[in-house]
This record gives structure tokens, C-alpha cells and sequence, in this order.
């Protein structure tokens, strides 16, 4: 499920074709790390996992709309913050990850 949920994230960031290209690459960068983290955590902790991928997609989705909601974006970066709380200390990479995702949509200016 987690693989199949960064598909989808990869597809929605390939067709939002409005999102400057520099950006775009930085938010793939972003991904690709997220990415990684997750799958070492599925390992030990799958549902966990999976919440973080899911929240992580429903605010690549809301970010990358044509006309985004910033109220949405905020929401779902919330409950993406909120998947690693407590997971600090035994991954800090991953809580690292999620941050500069977070901090990235932050910044989008939406």
C-alpha cells in the first residue's frame, strides 16, 4: 500500500504542470528521502507507515491543485506533523524528512 500511495504522489507531481521546475525538483528531493524513511519504518512499524505516506499524499495533492486551498493544505501538513509525533527519538531522519516537507509547503506561499 505504501508503494502504490508514492505512485500516486509521484504521478500527481508530474502532472501539476504549473508548479515552477526548480521547486518541482526540490519537492521530488524532498520525496525521495520521505520515501526512503517510510520504507525502513513499514518495516518495524507498517501502520504508522502508512498513515505518514497517506498524509503525505493528501497534502502533495492539495499543494499541487491548480487552485490550492491554503486552509487544506495547512490542515493536512497538521496530520502529516502529527503521524511522526513520538517518533523522534527512534527516527529522527524520518521526523527530519517530514519537517522539511512540511516547511517546504509552507513556503509554497499558498
Amino acid at each position: 500500500m505504501i508503494e502504490s500511495t508514492m505512485k500516486r504522489i509521484e504521478a500527481l507531481l508530474e502532472a501539476a504542470d504549473q508548479m515552477d521546475p526548480g521547486r518541482r525538483r526540490e519537492l521530488q528531493a524532498l520525496l525521495e528521502t520521505l520515501k526512503e524513511e517510510v520504507g525502513i519504518l513499514a518495516e518495524s512499524h507498517q501502520e504508522e507507515a502508512e498513515s505518514i505516506a497517506g498524509f503525505t499524499g493528501l497534502t502533495t495533492h492539495e499543494a499541487v491543485r491548480k487552485s490550492p486551498d491554503p486552509k487544506l493544505v495547512s490542515i493536512s501538513s497538521e496530520g502529516l506533523l502529527a503521524s511522526v509525533e513520538g517518533l523522534e527519538a527512534s527516527n529522527p531522519r524520518l521526523v527530519s524528512a517530514v519537517n522539511a516537507l512540511c516547511s517546504f509547503f509552507a513556503g509554497l506561499g499558498i
